[in-house]
């Protein structure tokens, strides 16, 4: 399947179904620390959920990204589309946050 991530750090997260798509979790530090930094799109798959999160950065992001910022129950409170690389974003209140590569599908808006 082309969404299905790649990358060996990604392929060992939990997976879960957010906004129609089947995403990896980040579950512990490094995980949520990294998102998809360091990955080329190829490896990225559909993205990566955060739990827990408000805020993200693009830091040693390749590849643009379209963020989507959910409430408690998955729901879309925000989205923010192609943020490039070496950028801060959060959205207050927010209580996870949806990493899909910029250009990969639709982001919720």
């Amino acid at each position: 399947m082309a969404d299905r991530p790649t990358a060996p750090r990604l392929r060992r997260l939990p997976l879960t179904a957010v906004l129609g798509r089947e995403a990896p979790v980040a579950v512990g530090f490094r995980a949520r620390l990294l998102g998809l930094a360091r990955l080329d799109r190829e490896e990225a798959g559909a993205g990566l959920l955060i739990p827990r999160c408000a805020g993200v950065h693009t830091f040693g992001m390749r590849f643009r990204l379209d963020l989507v910022f959910l409430d408690e129950r998955g729901r879309p409170l925000s989205t923010r589309l192609s943020v490039p690389p070496r950028r801060l974003a959060c959205f207050h209140g927010a209580a996870a946050v949806l990493e899909i590569p910029s250009g990969g599908g639709e982001a919720a808006r």
